[in-house]
């Protein structure tokens, strides 16, 4: 399937199990290696596209990722083939921050996340605050003309013009991807732009989890699963 592909990855809850903590999640030796074997047969057509800044992928994936193409913050931010590009980071971002805060403080194990593009209000440890978080994000977001993006127990203000979409049509314009079959493996909402853009270009979407409304074509029931069949895929 991969002979003639260019791979795009999203990686929390991808390439990696979500963890209750962002910064609590880390990239093995395993994992590392297996990227750049991908990049290696695909000839540099292997791209992570991640909500998290290219700064915390950087940090997490180590060496491989200034070997791989990276798009960062929902498709903001871009890295490829030594060239980046990033947009001007509005100082709305602080003041949804300090909102953000306020709102965590009461309640306990919620959690704010700043990005380079974006900040999350994570509420996996007070499931109870989700009416409250959506609800406070909707007025930030308005009161403050970001975009909204919602995750699996988390909820985004970022900046506008970018989503998954964007970067893997990006990327496909490019060699050595253009003209190439594109695959996006992701597993959450914020996934279902870059397999709508898979879609349209001639290429697969893979969602991660179990069955439900999605726009991709085939399913993996976890990421050591996905894992698994990229380790096929790079023999």
């Amino acid at each position: 399937m991969l002979a003639n592909a260019s791979l795009f990855l999203d990686f929390d809850g991808t390439l990696v199990d979500l963890a209750d903590r962002p910064d609590d999640v880390v990239a093995d030796a395993e994992l590392r290696a297996l990227l750049a074997r991908l990049n290696l047969r695909l000839g540099g057509r292997v791209a992570v596209i991640s909500g998290r800044s290219i700064a915390q992928l950087d940090a997490i994936l180590g060496p491989v990722a200034q070997e791989i193409a990276l798009s960062g913050s929902h498709g903001c931010e871009h890295r490829w083939q030594g060239i980046s590009a990033q947009p001007h980071r509005p100082p709305t971002l602080d003041q949804a921050a300090e909102r953000m805060r306020a709102f965590a403080d009461r309640f306990a194990g919620a959690l704010v996340e700043e990005k380079s593009y974006g900040v999350a209000l994570h509420y996996r440890l007070c499931p109870e605050a989700e009416k409250e978080a959506v609800e406070l994000a909707w007025h930030v977001a308005r009161d403050l003309g970001l975009e909204l993006q919602e995750g699996k127990m988390m909820i985004e203000l970022r900046v506008a013009g970018g989503d998954k979409g964007v970067a893997v049509r990006r990327m496909m314009r490019l060699a050595p991807m253009k003209g190439t079959m594109p695959v996006f493996i992701g597993d959450d909402r914020t996934d279902e732009n870059g397999f709508e853009a898979v879609t349209e270009l001639g290429g697969a979407g893979i969602f991660v989890g179990k069955p439900g409304e999605t726009g991709a074509h085939y399913l993996l029931e976890s990421p050591a699963a996905v894992r698994a069949w990229l380790e096929q895929m790079s023999a």
